[in-house]
């Protein structure tokens, strides 16, 4: 009598599920693996300074105070002068238009042929002032 091979049973649990499985260990070893491979990155960056965890909670001393205190005044003291810096500017921004339609309504007054003296020192006068404006514009008080 021969015997025949009966195929076995295919798996009782359906193809999704296993699937699901699979995903679910993968995600579990991901997880447990993400510890080991970070701490292998933070060694890695050598060119950043690792400090004592003591450094990192202790509290400053009075020379540090001092330097925390002394950048912040300059940073302000800068902000200061840049606010002034500004509001100068527009003055004379002000100042500008004033002389500059004064000066047209002079030049408007005066025939083709000459000029009075007066309307030449204006004109000298608002090219000053318009230098001195873009010079003020292109200072930047304090740090970048």
């Amino acid at each position: 009598m021969r015997f025949h091979r009966v195929p076995a049973p295919e798996s009782p649990r359906p193809p999704r599920l296993r699937v699901l499985c699979i995903g679910v260990l993968a995600g579990l070893a991901a997880i447990a693996l993400a510890p080991v491979v970070g701490q292998g990155l933070l060694q890695s960056t050598a060119h950043y300074p690792r400090l004592p965890q003591q450094q990192l909670n202790r509290i400053p001393d009075s020379n540090q105070v001092n330097d925390i205190n002394d950048r912040q005044a300059k940073k302000q003291s800068f902000e200061a002068a840049n606010a002034e810096r500004k509001k100068r500017i527009g003055e004379d921004s002000a100042k500008l238009l004033k002389l500059a339609t004064d000066l047209k309504t002079e030049v408007d007054k005066t025939n083709k042929d000459t000029l009075s003296l007066n309307v030449i020192r204006k004109a000298d006068e608002i090219e000053k002032l318009a230098h001195d404006v873009k010079e003020k514009m292109k200072l930047t008080v304090g740090a970048s």
